[in-house]
């Protein structure tokens, strides 16, 4: 899963081109553009500094050199770049077409490194090896209609682990090979059922894996599979009520494991089971958020872990031998990922990002205490100390719930009066809105003086598991209630303009949209939905087989009579008459998650009933726009979009 997924959603039919002239931007051939007016080259310029930010993210240290692959882009996607030395020039490795987001370098001398790529964001990721010697790069899976994720090294670093949907397109079944010799070394170690499996942890001594399958945001089990025979026996124990788990590891005397659950908790707290006795220790108490799971350094002295409370990340340092931890200090308080430890079982990677910087890499030495950054990426123009720092707010729904979100303001010293509020709904549902950089959309809070929301409803992460499951199944709407009471709340504000708001957001978000503009028409001015839902019914039929169960168990069985009449009731589809305000809709051709056909079916039925649709497609992408030139021109239509029917 996407970890808090689309923060921001602001990032068939023949083509209708615009017009060819010195004063209108041209669509790529690569864009169906339907709907949208004439856009301004004087856009382009106009809003260039909020389109031109970039970010480092950490791929994986040198085995034994001071050196890191982070993916960053200078061009139209992100690639891998060598960085060297703290502050150091990235010099670029790959050279796609396509975005090339993670690698990792062979943990043994550091000849080649891994990474993963797919075509117009289809998402059937494949694995490839890049050889340092030549420049050579390989395939390493099939090269087909499949995903493949990399799962981690064996401990005497020759064998990967990987999950791989290839023998049926729907079942993620478990395979090791050597990297070096792929065709002779490829093996079948675990068949299963069902898209959730992935390798958590190889044991010390390389016989068995920790695996772990995942069945909804609630619950998930751990299997214990011996790599020779494909034997799998369960290591954690069944729950009626569900028991979620993350971020298992063996410690490194192989004696006990690592992990996070919920068990017991409303939140996720760091666990430690002795294999031996089967004794389980709570390492964690009292933090009023999750824990994340335990990332050891190799000699398995020390881990890391993070707490994320009220949208603001903190890493602990583990002592794993006495399981006791202290704070890190000296880090930022921002978002923070990665926890990767060098192999010299000192130096640690984290990603750092906040509202006033994109994500960053910065090292800890864990012998010193000391940080430093590793990446210092642009802002495109923008300076730091002029964004908006969002503010935590919150209101009660229909139902007494306390729901909150972050409130990005614009400078009340140029802007005066209540100001109009975008709504963005981030996806999932099990994702989260944090106090992020929000890229391009500084544009509408600095130039257009547009408040924007990011709340978190019901069915969102981080705020423990009741919560999360509280919009399953037959109460999906009360997600929907949750912004009504939201506009409630902006009514009650006075700096707030309560007579022209937005609502937006992508993926569920998306659904999201389309469901309030159904419901709330007379009090929105406008929405935008990308990659968003349509009708969960063709939604669940349409979607890639792989993620099909898994999100039956979120959404509901639509092959349920019980269920499917509750889908049809709820789908905005089926009640696009009540939709009468200006929709903008948003898809990529090669969505495997929500396909295209949620979008067309909606902008059909729109049209038919006689209400105003822009619609743009990218035939190159999928859930959600990856390469900057579609972003680009997705921002300026958006900036048109907010201008002609939020503000006029």
């Amino acid at each position: 899963m996407l970890s808090r997924l689309f923060a921001s959603a602001l990032s068939l039919l023949t083509v209708a081109a615009l017009p060819a002239t010195a004063e209108n931007l041209r669509p790529g051939a690569n864009l169906v553009v339907e709907g949208i007016p004439p856009i301004p080259q004087t856009i382009v310029e106009e809003v260039k500094r909020y389109t031109e930010a970039r970010s480092a993210g950490f791929g994986g240290w040198h085995p034994t050199k001071l050196e890191m692959l982070v993916s960053t882009r200078f061009a139209n996607t992100p690639q891998l770049h060598l960085v060297s030395a703290p502050m150091g020039a990235r010099k670029q490795m790959t050279f796609f077409d396509e975005p090339v987001r993670s690698g990792g370098f062979d943990p043994l001398k550091g000849e080649f490194f891994l990474f993963s790529r797919d075509r117009g964001g289809n998402e059937f990721g494949q694995l490839y090896r890049y050889d340092l010697a030549d420049g050579r790069v390989s395939l390493l899976t099939d090269g087909g209609r499949s995903q493949n994720s990399f799962s981690g090294w064996s401990p005497d670093r020759r064998w990967m682990a990987y999950s791989s949907t290839r023998r049926n397109g729907a079942d993620r079944d478990i395979y090791i090979m050597d990297p070096r010799d792929p065709k002779a070394s490829d093996r079948l170690v675990l068949q299963v059922s069902g898209g959730g499996w992935g390798v958590q942890d190889w044991s010390p001594d390389g016989k068995t894996l920790l695996v772990s399958e995942y069945v909804s945001v609630n619950t998930s089990h751990l299997w214990l599979v011996d790599v020779a025979t494909g034997q799998k026996r369960e290591f954690t124990p069944r729950s009626q009520t569900g028991v979620a788990y993350a971020g298992a590891d063996f410690t490194k005397d192989g004696k006990a494991i690592l992990l996070s659950s919920d068990q017991g908790s409303e939140f996720k707290r760091l666990q430690h089971h002795d294999l031996a006795t089967g004794r389980v220790r709570v390492v964690t108490e009292g933090f009023k958020g999750d824990v994340s799971g335990a990332i050891q350094s190799h000699d398995g002295r020390r881990a890391v872990f993070f707490v994320s409370e009220d949208g603001i990340d903190r890493a602990f340092l583990l002592d794993v031998a006495t399981l006791t931890y202290q704070p890190i200090e000296g880090l930022p308080a921002a978002q923070l990922s990665g926890g990767s430890w060098h192999r010299d079982n000192r130096h640690v990677a984290f990603g750092v990002g906040s509202a006033r910087s994109v994500s960053d890499v910065v090292v800890l030495d864990a012998e010193t205490g000391g940080v430093v950054r590793w990446t210092e990426s642009e802002l495109g123009g923008l300076v730091a100390d002029t964004l908006s720092e969002p503010s935590l707010v919150k209101w009660k729904s229909f139902d007494g719930l306390e729901i909150s979100g972050f409130l990005y303001q614009p400078s009340a010293a140029k802007f005066t009066g209540p100001r109009p509020v975008i709504i963005d709904i981030h996806g999932g549902p099990e994702g989260q809105s944090l106090p992020v950089f929000i890229g391009r959309n500084n544009y509408f809070l600095n130039e257009l003086g547009v408040a924007i929301l990011f709340p978190n409803v019901r069915g969102s992460t981080g705020f423990g598991k009741t919560f999360v499951a509280l919009d399953n199944g037959a109460k999906r709407e009360d997600s929907v209630r949750d912004i009504g009471a939201l506009l409630d709340w902006i009514r009650t504000q006075p700096d707030l303009d309560a007579s022209r708001i937005m609502v937006t957001g992508g993926s569920y978000g998306g659904y999201m949209t389309f469901a309030c503009a159904v419901h709330y028409s007379d009090r929105l001015r406008c929405a935008l939905s990308v990659v968003g839902i349509s009708n969960f019914i063709t939604f669940l039929n349409n979607t890639e087989s792989y993620r099909r169960d898994l999100r039956r168990v979120e959404y509901g069985d639509e092959r349920d009579p019980a269920m499917r009449a509750v889908f049809e009731q709820i789908s905005p589809l089926n009640q696009a008459a009540k939709i009468t305000i200006p929709m903008f809709i948003v898809q990529g051709a090669n969505d495997p998650r929500v396909p295209r056909t949620e979008a067309v079916q909606m902008v059909e039925r729109i049209r038919a009933n006689g209400g105003p649709v822009w619609y743009l497609e990218a035939k190159d992408e999928g859930h959600g726009f990856r390469k900057k030139t579609n972003s680009d021109f997705q921002f300026y239509a958006t900036v048109m979009f907010i201008r002609q029917h939020l503000l006029n």
